[in-house]
């Protein structure tokens, strides 16, 4: 029997996805809120010397240890299962692009040394960040709550779990073979967002992944390690692991890993 709690019309406030893609937006929007407010300190006030460098250290406290972390947890969360599925692709690169550029600008901000530099690194740091929540919200959300495999509802939980300072599950083992196609590659991605740098997963296939293998190419390139362990004819198990981070600069630059 069907709960009717369990029933609703898609695109209305009883809908769990639609629910989901509002809490995504109120975290969004708290989080501009008050990296605004704590960046006006710096762009919008005439501050003495020591006030401007007291400012200015607080903002880079908050940026590192607040701005940076939820930025990563939404990586994890909803771009990585997004990365795997052509309609979202280039948009999950475009939206890391600016997830780079808000980096960089906070790594400017905590090094600044004048005021007019610590100004523009601070509206820069709240300029990227306004477009790339802006985008988030208006283009990813819905696009992922139309992703066969992505659970919209499910992935705000995982971006909730990891902004409380909790760890995600991490399976040792992905068999897809019962998931319908479709919705294989995001779950996969979003295994993967979950690992950390040197940890693995075995995925379970009734086919060569070689189309998967061609996603985590474009997606992560030289930052994933791939090795078959069976291969066919019925069943085919491969290793998939993120690098550490020495050994994926090692494969980007083409130097040995000692």
């Amino acid at each position: 029997m069907t709960s009717t709690s369990d029933v609703y019309i898609e695109g209305t406030q009883d809908d769990p996805h639609r629910q989901a893609q509002i809490r995504l937006s109120k975290r969004n929007d708290q989080l501009l809120a008050k990296a605004s407010s704590k960046a006006a300190l710096l762009t919008e006030l005439r501050l003495e010397p020591r006030d401007r460098q007291a400012a200015q250290a607080e903002l880079a406290g908050f940026y590192a240890d607040e701005l940076l972390p939820y930025l990563d947890a939404t990586d994890q969360a909803l771009y990585a299962p997004a990365a795997g599925a052509a309609p979202t692709r280039l948009l999950v690169r475009a939206l890391r692009i600016q997830h780079g550029i808000i980096a960089g600008s906070v790594v400017a901000l905590d090094t600044a040394s004048s005021a007019d530099k610590a100004r523009a690194a601070a509206r820069s740091v709240v300029t990227t960040l306004a477009a790339c929540l802006e985008i988030q919200n208006a283009v990813l959300v819905p696009a992922l709550a139309e992703l066969p495999g992505a659970d919209l509802t499910l992935l705000a939980e995982d971006l909730e779990t990891m902004l409380s300072g909790a760890q995600l599950e991490k399976p040792d083992e992905i068999d897809v073979r019962r998931i319908p196609h479709g919705e294989r590659h995001p779950r996969i991605f979003g295994s993967y967002a979950r690992l950390a740098p040197g940890e693995s997963f075995v995925l379970v296939n009734n086919h060569d992944p070689k189309p998967l293998r061609r996603e985590f190419d474009a997606a992560f390139p030289d930052q994933f390690e791939w090795n078959y362990l069976e291969a066919g004819p019925k069943r085919w198990r491969v290793r998939i692991g993120r690098l550490s981070t020495h050994t994926a600069r090692c494969r980007t630059t083409g130097t040995r890993n000692p």
